[in-house]
């Protein structure tokens, strides 16, 4: 009989609450900020990471979860007579945590032959970032409970990360800029002149949608942009950082045009806050078929 066991990385901006009401098994990206490193949703959690984003001068940086990481997971779930383990992971084009997952993977059933057939694991890349996989996760582990197998899961998963989609905008584009998401006069001329990039993310690619001139119309071009390619009638999320009131006028805008409301929200964690900064509203949805 299949004991399974859902796990993911702390990019995936689910919540705490969700992480330990369903049991999914988390691996916290490391934040560097000068000299002082931190474990991402350990010694702090979203509000307090953009203090002390907003308090450093530089720009902080993340390291990914290495093989090591994945190798004592595999090994601790295993003794715990687990027989499927399915990670769905950040996007392999922004991280080697990845490969890292499959390496170790590797080298596990190396040092456990006896566990040939008995112990599976299913790393997903999920080819995008924050909610577009932090969803997944979430029904992956419902569908735990409601008796699902593995195989099941896995094509769940998988075809919804092939699918998904964020339109997404940055407040301020100092960060993007720095990380080297957008050339830095660029984001120094949009900047000045009030120019919000709409981003989208889709397998593994950052791109500009289109641009808007002033923030009191960015919230309207993301909902119009969105009902254009959302698959009609499935679920979609709203994600966010730090700012309440623009997610509730993404949320309200997007249930006034499309007719029902977000399935969830995703505030987004160090992970992606270090390149989008904190400040953003967008949009995950799945895409129609073309």
């Amino acid at each position: 009989m299949e004991k399974i066991k859902i796990f993911t990385d702390s990019a995936s901006d689910i919540t705490y609450e969700n992480e330990q009401k369903l049991d999914i098994e988390m691996l916290n990206f490391n934040i560097a900020m000068g000299d002082k490193s931190y474990v991402s949703r350990v010694d702090f959690n979203n509000e307090e990471f953009y203090k002390l984003m907003a308090g450093y001068d530089g720009i902080p940086t993340t390291s990914q979860v290495t093989a090591f990481d994945f190798q004592e997971m595999y090994e601790k779930l295993y003794k715990e007579g687990y027989t499927d383990l399915i990670g769905i992971l950040i996007n392999s084009e922004g991280s080697a945590t990845y490969e890292n997952s499959l390496m170790a993977y590797k080298l596990f059933m190396e040092d456990h032959p006896e566990a040939e057939g008995k112990f599976k694991v299913y790393s997903i890349d999920s080819r995008s970032y924050t909610g577009a996989y932090g969803y997944a996760v979430i029904e992956a582990a419902k569908m735990i409970g409601e008796g699902k197998t593995a195989e099941e899961i896995v094509a769940f998963a998988r075809d919804w990360v092939n699918r998904c989609v964020i339109y997404f905008v940055p407040y301020t584009l100092k960060y993007a800029s720095k990380s080297g998401r957008i050339p830095s006069a660029a984001a120094f001329v949009g900047d000045k002149l009030g120019i919000k990039p709409i981003m989208r993310i889709y397998d593994h690619v950052i791109s500009t949608a289109l641009t808007v001139r002033g923030e009191k119309r960015v919230v309207k071009k993301i909902a119009e942009k969105t009902i254009g390619d959302i698959e009609k009638g499935t679920p979609y999320m709203i994600v966010y950082g730090d700012n309440t009131e623009v997610r509730d006028q993404m949320a309200d805008e997007m249930t006034r045009q499309l007719g029902y409301p977000p399935v969830d929200f995703y505030q987004i964690g160090a992970a992606i806050a270090i390149n989008a900064g904190p400040t953003v509203t967008g949009v995950i949805f799945r895409e129609k078929q073309k």
